[in-house]
């Protein structure tokens, strides 16, 4: 007999590149950044890019993009218009490192990394965000204290019990109720004021 199918998890995933470039090209680069942020939006799955410099004559820019999937990210990195974007800067834009981030890492950047080019929002407010996680992390404490307090767990040392207690609340809040809870409150996460 076969196991059930189960639906898939989807988890994004960021995508950062550090490329050098002389500083003397800037224009170019950002030119470039541009064109390559444009044309990876028309893809399914993209969620957003933005890029940082540590300074106007550093020759490091650090480039990010977002996907809602592994899957997503796959075909704009196997597609021919991504292909033409990069040969467009060869021998002018060096790719020194490349690293990719899932799970509770990349919700919320900080309010500086990412340059106000960016296609995504900006992250929300802090207050937003530790409310944002009050919302489940508060509801799931409950809900596994009061199950351990009926179990035989109730009468191990405080110490194991939390232990116990972490090691199932955080792949829960990492991999389904942040990106939940995320995808659920984003009208207001990323709600601007009035006044603004």
């Amino acid at each position: 007999m076969s196991a059930p199918d189960a639906t898939p998890v989807t988890t994004p995933v960021t995508t950062s590149v550090t490329r050098h470039v002389d500083p003397s090209r800037s224009s170019e680069m950002l030119a470039w950044v541009q064109a390559g942020t444009s044309l990876a939006e028309r893809f399914d799955g993209f969620l957003g890019s933005g890029w940082v410099r540590p300074s106007e004559d550093s020759p490091e820019w650090h480039m990010l993009y977002r996907f809602a999937s592994s899957d997503a990210l796959a075909v704009w990195e196997a597609s021919p218009q991504r292909e033409w974007w990069l040969e467009a800067a060869q021998g002018r834009i060096e790719a020194t490192r490349v690293e990719r981030r899932t799970g509770i890492e990349g919700w919320f950047d900080e309010p500086a990394a990412v340059e106000a080019r960016s296609t995504a929002p900006g992250p929300p407010p802090r207050w937003k965000q530790a409310t944002t996680i009050f919302l489940v992390f508060f509801p799931l404490s409950l809900a596994a204290n009061f199950a351990l307090g009926h179990t035989p767990v109730a009468d191990w040392a405080l110490p194991l019990r939390v232990l116990l207690t972490v090691l199932v609340m955080t792949p829960l809040m990492t991999y389904v109720l942040l990106p939940w809870i995320t995808r659920t409150m984003a009208w207001w996460l990323h709600a601007k004021p009035a006044d603004a």
